[in-house]
């Protein structure tokens, strides 16, 4: 039987990017029940992608209830509603076995993972101010892609003189822009720079210099997108709710590297639930982007752990 439920988390403070803002995170909860035994997952859908919530659940429910997970991977394209499934039957697979996700996929022992905390665009007021407060954070990420940047980054700065920062520009700059402000980027000490042009638009990136590396989010799905980052990009950011699910992020995860690129492992915002498997993807990476929970006012009632060390793998009782 496979359940779908609407859940809804209040986000502790609002949060805007470049596209706008929300007071809210809005998630799809899937349960697979075989055998008496439930695995659970979630995704998020994501508007940019053309998902709604009753869209990615009309997906999910037009699903037959014995899906296997090999055979899910064609019977849904890459996205949030495949996603939620895969994790679901992740989970699933774990509990009836009495193993663990990691150990299913073959992987080694995961551990804490340090992630970067994310900064939403406000004034550079607000975002000194709220530097400030995260400064004690190893890794902060800034939502930018607006024309007046540059007063913001070096708000961010100034309030957290010693943190590693990255920026996001959510496709809101050009080749030109990205160029003009690289020289700033280096000056403030940026370690790299997500998605500064749009989707499907990044041709311009071609032969030009990156001292500051470029990371591609939205220009990067899942395996089928490799082969339009080359020459463009030095890293891929994996996201469960792009590559339809654990099944592929690693595989995503482990291409990438074979074809040279950096590996960062992302997220929407959503809950413990959709960053439990992405935790399994985080390993290793170069740069982990994981801290949906830490935006909420209130999560799961089994939540993952954040402290000094990172994110830590998921307890049995949140996922896998």
């Amino acid at each position: 039987m496979i359940e779908i439920t609407r859940d809804v988390f209040r986000l502790a403070e609002a949060f805007t990017i470049s596209r706008g803002s929300r007071t809210e995170a809005q998630v799809l909860t899937v349960s697979v029940t075989r055998g008496g035994v439930t695995g659970r997952g979630e995704c998020v859908p994501y508007a940019r992608y053309g998902e709604t919530l009753e869209s990615v659940a009309e997906e999910i429910g037009a699903l037959p209830e014995g899906v296997s997970r090999s055979a899910l991977q064609e019977a849904l394209p890459a996205g949030a509603a495949r996603n939620a499934v895969d994790c679901a039957l992740w989970d699933l697979e774990a509990k009836a076995s009495g193993r663990r996700v990691w150990e299913l996929a073959g992987l080694a022992a995961p551990g804490p993972e340090v992630t970067a905390f994310t900064l939403s665009l406000d004034t550079p007021e607000r975002m000194e101010a709220a530097a400030r407060r995260h400064a004690m954070r190893p890794v902060l990420k800034i939502k930018l892609g607006t024309p007046d940047d540059m007063p913001r980054l070096e708000a961010v700065r100034r309030g957290a003189p010693e943190a590693k920062i990255i920026v996001d520009a959510n496709e809101g700059w050009s080749a030109r822009v990205y160029a003009e402000l690289c020289p700033h980027l280096l000056r403030l000490g940026v370690a790299l720079v997500e998605q500064p042009l749009p989707a499907g638009a990044d041709e311009a990136l071609i032969g030009l210099e990156r001292p500051v590396p470029l990371c591609a989010d939205e220009s990067c799905h899942d395996r089928a997108s490799l082969s339009g980052l080359k020459g463009k990009y030095d890293m891929v950011n994996i996201k469960l709710d792009k590559t339809g699910g654990l099944t592929e992020a690693l595989a995503l995860r482990d291409a990438a590297r074979a074809e040279g690129h950096g590996v960062m492992v992302g997220c929407m915002v959503g809950s413990s639930l959709a960053m439990a498997p992405a935790v399994l993807v985080a390993q290793g990476a170069e740069v982990v982007d994981l801290d949906g929970p830490l935006l909420l006012a209130e999560d799961r009632s089994v939540p993952l752990v954040y402290d000094a060390q990172g994110v830590h793998p998921p307890e049995r009782g949140l996922w896998g």
